[in-house]
């Protein structure tokens, strides 16, 4: 194992102590009270099953077959949930068919960001994670379920089933995937698209004929956003079948896919063995193979909050520290866009997460000693499925990558450290996301000009006021004032200053996601503009510099400490966002995971 890996697993692993001892105390208790049917009334049995066939209430009145939950985040708004709607029947079938029962546990919000980007729903999205590990354990409260299957691909969803789904962690669990779209118009077409409507070249029905042709039907969208750095992470963290992340929707394969995972599920609930729990399975060294996973990816910044709100979930404690000392010793080995021309289709065909799993455990950056799914050992992750007579069949995967331009092996890197750093400096601390970044932009020392709304921005590029140098400033993002929206609306316009041959950058205590381009961005700024952190008090004119090299995020202008704090009035009478004001006040700082659970 590499060193630093080690000692920042141990260092977890004793901050952790007696958060995790409690936790581990709390699911062996549960555990020994685990769902057993007999237990329940009469009537509480009658409403749990009313509404089966008469196969599956025989079965479920007794105590022996194994009950498997659903949590669904099915919509057909989602182009990667879509597939979901089918799969609680094909569920059900494949559950029966191995001697078990599955009922729907319930469904969980599942929102685009990609729908509400620039939009005022914007601002409900990092929220909605939390909403979401509440509805997920208000589906697992009835005490019919002996494991359950996670049905989400997507931002907020796959953490937010985490979450919940830890609060059973004496359960076992599965997540099933749906697939990515199959390709459509280059990435590279795509972008120039929107730089030419930022431009004014043209107009809006050629742009949403690029935006079709790029998200064209049902599966996940094919860039390295959030949605798809969570399913690296559900095969990296063992809590989803070798191999089945990236396979398309309505396929032989991945229909196959499905009903191994349900079997694997059952054979795991049969064993009752704890090791295959999901809070026995999520442990330090899960946490950390993660993280590896995210850095040597180039995956989505959210996943800087995100990880550290699921870890607090098992009892564990992570921070951005973490983060930063093990990007200095994970290198950079994929190249999927918006880091590079190849979607996620292609990344797959590659290789994939075989061969990425394969070269970071020869290289010593990954844990190889954890718990899966499929039993002990990541090395069960280096293998590929294929479809023989209908059954799913694990062989080798690649020991060498297929394409060197996608996915390099640890000791030829595209870069030699991870595609995230942490920034610090007397602004507070941020993230930024340098796998898409040129190097000759990781340093950039200019004026600032802040803005208070992205339309401000997109509106002074119009007027023609921005064609210099500058770092664009976005303070009140934050969660505890606006609710931590990313902010993409801007990305074409400072794209086209910098082709233009500006040097740009952006400070916010907002967001950019896992679809962060180009423009080196200083993220997820705490402390944030309404607690006072010296976002608030930035104005323009003053100099600022970021720096990617160094690790820093400053304002070199003297006197701007002794300013007078200033207020921005958030406005949440639209789409529902004043429903969310107590969330507001309660959410915790984005280096803290950026929950109101904990």
């Amino acid at each position: 194992m590499n060193t630093t890996v080690e000692r920042i697993t141990e260092r977890i692993k004793e901050r952790s102590a007696t958060t995790r001892k409690a936790y581990l105390e709390q699911i062996a208790r549960n555990y020994e009270n685990a769902p057993n049917r007999n237990k329940l009334s009469c009537g509480n049995l009658a409403h749990g099953f009313a509404a089966c066939n008469a196969h599956d209430k025989e079965q479920l009145a007794g105590e022996i077959t194994p009950n498997i939950g659903i949590n669904t985040a099915y919509n057909d708004m989602l182009s990667a949930h879509k597939p979901y709607e089918d799969y609680p029947k094909a569920i059900r079938e494949y559950a029966n068919e191995f001697k078990a029962t599955a009922q729907v546990a319930g469904g969980v919000p599942a929102m685009c960001d990609g729908v509400t980007q620039g939009q005022p729903g914007m601002d409900l999205s990092l929220f909605s994670r939390d909403v979401i590990a509440l509805s997920a354990a208000v589906g697992l409260s009835h005490d019919m379920f002996d494991g359950a299957v996670n049905l989400g691909i997507c931002d907020k969803i796959v953490p937010g089933l985490l979450i919940g789904s830890l609060k059973f962690g004496q359960l076992p669990f599965v997540f099933m995937p749906g697939g990515p779209m199959p390709s459509g118009i280059t990435n590279e077409k795509k972008a120039f698209i929107r730089q030419q409507f930022a431009e004014g070249k043209i107009g809006r029905d050629e742009l949403l004929k690029g935006e079709s042709d790029s998200y064209h039907s049902p599966g996940t969208c094919t860039f390295y956003g959030t949605a798809n750095s969570n399913q690296m992470l559900m095969e990296m963290m063992g809590m989803q079948l070798p191999g089945s992340s990236f396979v398309n929707p309505g396929t032989e394969m991945r229909d196959a896919l499905n009903r191994e995972a349900i079997k694997q599920l059952v054979k795991n609930i049969h064993s009752k063995d704890l090791s295959y729990s999901i809070g026995t399975i999520l442990d330090e060294k899960v946490i950390v193979n993660g993280i590896v996973g995210l850095l040597a990816t180039g995956g989505s910044t959210n996943h800087t909050i995100h990880l550290i709100a699921i870890a607090r979930a098992a009892g564990l404690n992570i921070n951005w520290d973490d983060f930063s000392e093990l990007s200095d010793v994970v290198p950079l080995i994929t190249r999927i866009y918006p880091n590079g021309p190849a979607d996620v289709n292609h990344f797959h065909a590659s290789g994939g997460m075989a061969f990425v799993i394969h070269t970071l455990l020869e290289a010593g950056l990954l844990h190889e000693d954890v718990n899966t799914i499929r039993g002990k050992g990541l090395s069960n992750y280096t293998m590929e499925p294929k479809l023989k007579d209908g059954e799913i069949v694990y062989e080798e995967g690649p020991k060498a990558t297929l394409n060197d331009k996608i996915i390099r092996p640890v000791s030829d890197p595209f870069q030699d450290q991870g595609g995230l750093k942490v920034l610090k400096g007397n602004l507070g601390t941020a993230v930024i996301k340098v796998s898409a970044v040129d190097p000759d932009y990781y340093v950039t020392e200019g004026e600032a000009i802040v803005f208070d709304e992205q339309d401000h921005l997109i509106e002074a590029y119009k007027r023609g006021e921005l064609d210099k140098d500058f770092i664009a400033v976005f303070p009140f993002q934050g969660p505890k004032h606006k609710g931590m929206p990313e902010l993409h609306k801007l990305t074409p316009t400072l794209t086209v200053l910098q082709k233009k041959g500006h040097k740009v950058a952006l400070v916010t205590d907002g967001r950019m996601s896992g679809a962060s381009g180009k423009i080196p961005s200083a993220i997820h700024l705490a402390p944030e503009a309404c607690e006072g952190g010296l976002i608030n008090k930035i104005q323009t004119g003053d100099r600022l510099r970021v720096d990617a090299v160094t690790g820093t995020v400053e304002c070199l202008t003297e006197g701007v400490e002794e300013r007078e704090l200033r207020t921005y009035e958030y406005h949440d009478l639209t789409t529902g966002r004043e429903l969310f004001r107590n969330m507001r006040q309660w959410v915790s700082s984005s280096e803290d995971g950026a929950s109101f659970l904990y």
